[in-house]
């Protein structure tokens, strides 16, 4: 039997709380600060999106043929229903009972149809096995009609895949090197509807923000009235701002759009830390700031083993002859040449040790950040989940400023 337990130690100091994050065996110990605030300079572009001028999603069903005997097998039902409809389409009937598939897979199509496209634009495409095909390497993808969330055909594909990964072999020989039931047709659909937006017809031209935020929202609408000089720019909420196009007198919509989209302003971008605990992955913001802190990290490892030792032995009487009783706890012959036998007798005992590993410490001065952060606590050998700890932990303590996401 072996347990461990972890100890975890708590150090003070004056005029400031300690903060112990459980289970690491860490403390953090930081004085008065306050962190410091940095603007990045961005267009507009980057950071907002025109409402009506999005992508959409396209999804087909269809067949990729040429396959070197790695493709769906006969009792995968809809491969063969397929491949029987697409034949009786070219005029050939054949009976699904009697098809071997082998070269053949069924797959699922999909792709992203860019704002303002026109018929004859060329798409790509990926394509996905969803029966119980080996590998796709080698096929060709039969034209395929591509749909839209509204049922509507707005494409087709067909062409030879590429994929990015192969696999070779068979049982506990077999090797697979990324996905081979997945492929890439470049350039492998051609649209075939009209999507394009009219943006004569637009009146307002609103602006909406990838990450929703007020203080953001006010100085998008005030840049672009500084830039016409007049108000024609209003933010809404958080994520919208309004643009009167006839406010603004542009001799087009797209000229209004492109002139406000290379707008530059001061966005500050909000302090925030992602944890996987899962994975122990952590993505932290170049502008966390964080208090003077001081971080000790430090184990006491206990473990209690229990063993068993022989610490003598006991007389059991020896088998005698059928019929004959054996002899009693004193010992001697039973029956005609039975011996007793010697029984040992085994106690538990139980070793303890303690290891006190030497407590790790870092300091961390005004306005650090987090490369300083990181650096300090590869340092001190830490672990990700270590690090985990100790970040939830200066968080809770309030040294550190910062939205912490735990996935």
């Amino acid at each position: 039997m072996k347990l461990t337990f972890t100890n975890s130690n708590a150090r003070f100091r004056s005029m400031v709380s300690c903060a112990m994050a459980i289970g690491v065996g860490l403390s953090v110990l930081p004085p008065f600060a306050v962190a410091d605030e940095s603007n990045r300079q961005v267009l507009v572009r980057d950071i907002t999106s025109v409402e009506g001028v999005r992508e959409n999603m396209l999804v087909g069903y269809g067949l990729v043929v040429g396959l070197r005997g790695t493709g769906d097998r006969q009792q995968t039902i809809f491969t063969v229903q397929t491949l029987a409809n697409a034949m009786q389409k070219m005029g050939v009937l054949i009976s699904p009972s009697t098809v071997v598939v082998k070269n053949v897979a069924a797959v699922f199509i999909t792709a992203s149809l860019p704002p303002f496209s026109r018929p004859g634009s060329k798409l790509d495409v990926t394509v996905s096995s969803i029966g119980d095909a080996q590998s796709l390497e080698g096929g060709v993808l039969l034209m395929s009609a591509l749909y839209g969330p509204d049922g509507q055909v707005y494409a087709e594909a067909q062409g030879p895949l590429v994929l990015g990964g192969y696999s070779a072999g068979t049982g506990a020989n077999k090797k697979e090197v990324n996905a081979a039931n997945v492929g890439l047709i470049p350039q492998g659909a051609m649209v075939e509807r009209d999507t394009s937006v009219d943006l004569s017809g637009f009146k307002t031209v609103s602006l909406l923000l990838r990450n929703p935020d007020f203080g953001t929202a006010v100085a998008i609408a005030d840049v672009v009235n500084k830039e016409f000089s007049k108000p024609v720019a209003s933010a809404l909420d958080s994520s919208r701002v309004d643009i009167s196009v006839a406010g603004a007198s542009s001799q087009t919509v797209t000229m209004l759009i492109s002139r406000v989209q290379n707008l530059v302003l001061n966005v500050h971008t909000p302090a925030k830390i992602v944890i996987n605990e899962r994975t122990g992955t952590i993505v932290m913001g170049g502008d966390v700031k964080l208090s003077p802190v001081s971080v000790i990290h430090g184990n006491l490892s206990i473990q209690v083993v229990t063993t068993y030792v022989a610490v003598g032995a006991t007389p059991v009487g020896g088998l005698g002859q059928p019929g004959e009783a054996g002899a009693g706890a004193g010992g001697g012959k039973r029956g005609m040449g039975g011996l007793d036998t010697l029984q040992p007798i085994v106690v538990p005992e139980t070793n303890l040790s303690a290891n006190d590993g030497a407590t790790q410490s870092m300091r961390l001065d005004e306005g650090a950040n987090v490369d300083e952060l990181v650096k300090g606590l590869h340092a001190i050998g830490t672990t990700a989940h270590d690090v985990v700890a100790i970040l939830q932990a200066i968080r809770a303590e309030g040294g550190m400023q910062a939205e912490l996401e735990v996935q």
